[in-house]
């Protein structure tokens, strides 16, 4: 007798509702919005039964869309049976989850409930969950007017995780004392990366910061780069936590390369403001590395690198040097919109990977000269002074002092002009 294999066993997936007002945009750009609400959804776990549009100018201030919608999607919920929650494309109010509760009768949650719930889901080290567990309780703290203790209700599931059941159901005043708890532990960590920070800059490292749209193929990037060997996925935030490792190129050039959580339309405030020590490797580095996925329609790829430009400006000024990589060449169609000074690159196989380390290497030594010191014993103090400027390549102890090789910036070459000897 053949064996039939079988699915009763498989962990079913969640069923959502995704709902989405139009506000007087494209239909286009209403179906691209819903189509990665769809794909977040997808991530935390669920499964998209059906989906609804409803063509107002402006959000009901009661219940986001109009009441007679909400109605509607009551009624299909019943008859379906199988609905777990329903998802709206923007934020809500407490109130309006409060009334479309009431009146649909599932689960409400929203897009920013959305995002935080897989952040939480991925979150693995100690600062990631600390940044995701603030972003939550300050999601929270002011939903909780009219609930109570009634929110034990939401039970598990997607739009539930992060903090944990039995914070959420804690007042408004032990929520502010948790915050508070959680953002000195953070402080905590954000010196202690500091102290790195500044370790690495007397070391003299350029410091590249990759970023860009989630999903665009960043950590893919750094493990064909470096072989980090960190998570690379086909899912929206795989990565949370920032990881930096060191690239040297074949002309010794040393750059520290460091992976950032993806960008995505309309990033919840909250995760940005906990974010923020992680976001900092953006201010911090010494040039930005932006990657599109080269894959999509002409007119996604505009969207989204539209998004990334605006983050970048707000979080370092627009003042640094920017590579603009398009990743996943090999499978790109349409490249109408892809600028003429983009580096066209697979991340996967290490198409255009040369062109890319070649510019990195440009904007690296730019400024810099390879320089050879000679210091006596007399001088001996200077040359931990040369550390703090200069990338010390080579150093050679004599009898009579210590040949010191190094990269130097132009701007302060004059004051060691005594003791060059090539």
């Amino acid at each position: 007798m053949a064996l039939v294999e079988t699915d009763l066993f498989e962990e079913k997936k969640p069923k959502a509702v995704l709902v989405a007002l139009s506000e007087g945009a494209e239909e286009s750009v209403v179906e691209a919005s819903l189509a990665e609400l769809e794909a977040l959804l997808e991530t935390a776990g669920g499964e998209c039964a059906f989906t609804v549009v409803q063509n107002l100018d402006r959000p009901n201030t009661k219940t986001y869309i109009g009441s007679g919608k909400a109605k509607e999607i009551a009624e299909a919920v019943a008859a379906r049976g199988d609905i777990d929650l329903v998802i709206f494309d923007n934020e809500l109010s407490p109130a309006q989850l409060n009334n479309l509760e009431d009146i649909i009768g599932v689960r409400i949650i929203d897009r920013t409930m959305l995002i935080l719930d897989i952040f939480a889901l991925h979150a693995t080290t100690g600062e990631g969950k600390l940044q995701v567990e603030i972003a939550c309780l300050r999601y929270t703290a002011p939903r909780l007017t009219g609930k109570g203790t009634e929110l034990s209700r939401l039970g598990g599931g997607i739009g539930t995780r992060g903090p944990g059941e039995s914070k959420l159901e804690s007042d408004r005043r032990h929520l502010k004392r948790r915050i508070a708890a959680l953002e000195e532990e953070l402080a905590e960590m954000q010196r202690t990366r500091d102290t790195k920070r500044a370790a690495r800059d007397k070391k003299g490292l350029k410091n590249a910061a990759i970023v860009g749209y989630t999903n665009s193929g960043k950590s893919t990037l750094l493990n064909y780069l470096t072989g980090a060997g960190i998570l690379a996925e086909n899912k929206l935030f795989a990565t949370l936590d920032p990881t930096t490792r060191l690239l040297t190129t074949e002309d010794g050039t040393e750059i520290l390369i460091t992976d950032t959580v993806g960008f995505i339309d309309r990033l919840p405030h909250h995760l940005v403001r906990a974010f923020r020590s992680t976001l900092d490797e953006l201010k911090y580095a010494d040039m930005i590395v932006s990657v599109t996925d080269a894959s999509e329609t002409d007119t996604e790829r505009c969207r989204k690198r539209l998004v990334t430009d605006k983050l970048i400006e707000e979080l370092c000024g627009g003042d640094k040097p920017v590579i603009q990589l398009y990743n996943k060449s090999d499978i790109a169609v349409e490249r109408e919109q892809i600028p003429a000074d983009a580096i066209e690159i697979s991340a996967k196989y290490g198409t255009g990977i040369d062109d890319f380390i070649k510019k990195l290497e440009e904007i690296a030594n730019s400024g810099m000269k390879r320089v050879r010191f000679f210091f006596d014993h007399a001088s001996q103090g200077e040359v931990s002074n040369l550390y703090r400027f200069a990338t010390v390549l080579e150093t050679d102890y004599t009898p009579d002092g210590v040949f010191v090789t190094a990269d130097c910036e132009a701007k302060e070459i004059g004051k060691y002009n005594r003791f060059i000897v090539q």
